[in-house]
């Protein structure tokens, strides 16, 4: 496909802010609710608990400092692909995102989906239990709602985000205030026995830790979406993870000022037996609201940026060109929306519970993280090279900060491969698949003449 009968190019629609509740709904999704039981289960202390969410929120701060001079420097639609094929090889971007891209993230909007439909369908049918039929259909109507929405275009997504997202951070206020102001305390121990030294205990917390904080890097791939990206991504970015850190420290210290660190760990969730304790009987409206929206944000969110990092596959040869398609109008990929939403809406039903969804490809997940931070030497490089002037953000305490951020990312992989083998050995195979899946599309594009530059 020559440069004359490109495509309709991306055009930059949203604003700071919109690009801010982005980041919150990419970080905010289920894993809040969730991970604290696994978090507290290997920290066993107060201490050890807490020092993993400051720890690791501090270390997520440095990776956001990271990736907002990447998307400053790097404003381009699927910048989380795009990066590292343009400034290591098409092969490695591939490799490191073709079963996150084109499968898992649909599987896992599919199991969120149907985590939201659980909790909205006591609030639609109430005083039944919904069978498993009830809660695919309301997963299933939520689905095509989000698309439709998304389908208008990227400003009316980015709408029902700011909506999404706002709701999101009010219900978590609502549910850590009413613990704070709660009289109820824990019973039992404050802590559980230590079965094994302190640092270990803690770096298996972190890697729950880094699952819940995970999902600022994916702002990147809003690149040509963001008015003014080169200033604007990198403060939706800082300001983002500072909501994100002020919702989960608040939280988690409302989780242990109602249950203790013991009654966190052996909560199934976490979030739904401290409203209980909290709320009594309203307490479930309360944290179902608040897990349904943040169901939903994650979902619409996942519509907005999947189909950009589409777009940056097939302007590099590793997807079908049909993928590049935008509409000039409304600035939504029609096909590419449509073919993730064919994906979450057949995994509806071939998916039966949420759990471990993503532990497969958690070690690969900690390694790309790694790779494209570490764009940011090369990016340097090359303007420095090419005497280019660059005004935008910079990391501060550059190159300390992004080396630190790269060195504890390496080690959580160690670490998942030293205490979750198995998953972390799946991940390795998925990458090594994608080599030869890699070299497929790239025959599948020359086939059907897509004469698209390589990069």
């Amino acid at each position: 496909m020559s440069d004359a009968k490109a495509p309709a190019a991306i055009k930059p629609k949203l604003t700071t802010f919109d690009a801010t509740m982005i980041v919150v709904s990419l970080i905010i999704g289920i894993g809040i609710f969730r991970t604290p039981a696994m978090v507290a289960a290997a920290a066993k202390t107060p201490a050890l608990f807490y020092a993993a969410w400051a720890l690791g929120g501090l270390v997520s701060l440095v990776g956001a400092l990271t990736f907002a001079e990447i998307g400053g420097r790097f404003a381009k639609p699927g910048g989380y692909y795009k990066v590292v094929a343009e400034n290591y090889s098409s092969g490695l971007a591939f490799m490191l995102n073709w079963t996150n891209v084109v499968v898992l993230n649909g599987a896992g909007a599919a199991a969120v989906a149907l985590i939201g439909a659980e909790y909205l369908t006591p609030i639609v049918f109430p005083g039944a239990a919904p069978g498993p039929a009830t809660v695919q259909i309301t997963a299933v109507a939520l689905i095509l709602g989000l698309l439709a929405v998304n389908y208008l275009g990227i400003k009316t997504g980015a709408w029902a985000q700011n909506v999404l997202s706002v709701l999101k951070v009010v219900m978590i206020g609502l549910l850590a205030a009413g613990a704070f102001l709660s009289k109820k305390a824990p019973e039992g121990p404050a802590a559980l026995p230590l079965d094994k030294p302190w640092i270990f205990a803690l770096g298996v917390a972190f890697i729950y830790v880094f699952y819940a904080y995970g999902g600022y890097q994916n702002t990147i791939n809003f690149g040509a979406d963001v008015r003014d990206a080169k200033r604007n991504v990198p403060r939706a970015i800082f300001f983002g993870i500072l909501v994100v850190l002020a919702c989960y420290l608040t939280l988690n210290a409302a989780y242990v000022k109602v249950l203790g660190v013991p009654g966190i760990a052996s909560a199934k969730l976490v979030a739904a037996e401290t409203a209980r304790v909290t709320f009594g009987e309203a307490g479930k409206l309360v944290v179902s609201l608040a897990i349904f929206l943040s169901a939903m944000g994650f979902l619409n969110v996942t519509l907005m940026q999947i189909p950009r990092v589409y777009y940056s596959m097939a302007e590099d040869r590793t997807l079908p060109a049909v993928f590049r398609k935008v509409n000039a109008r409304t600035q939504t990929q029609e096909f590419g929306l449509l073919f993730l939403g064919a994906i979450i809406l057949v995994s509806i039903f071939l998916l039966r519970q949420f759990e471990n969804i993503v532990n497969y490809v958690m070690f690969l997940d900690t390694i790309t993280l790694a790779i494209v931070s570490s764009s940011v030497f090369v990016l340097r490089r090359k303007a420095r090279l090419a005497g280019e002037a660059y005004d935008g953000y910079r990391v501060p305490l550059y190159p300390v900060l992004p080396l630190v951020f790269i060195a504890v990312m390496l080690a959580v992989a160690g670490n998942v491969l030293a205490t979750q083998t198995r998953e972390a050995l799946y991940g390795a195979v998925f990458f090594a698949v994608g080599f030869p899946v890699f070299l497929l599309m790239r025959g599948v594009s020359r086939r059907g003449g897509d004469a698209t530059p390589g990069v």
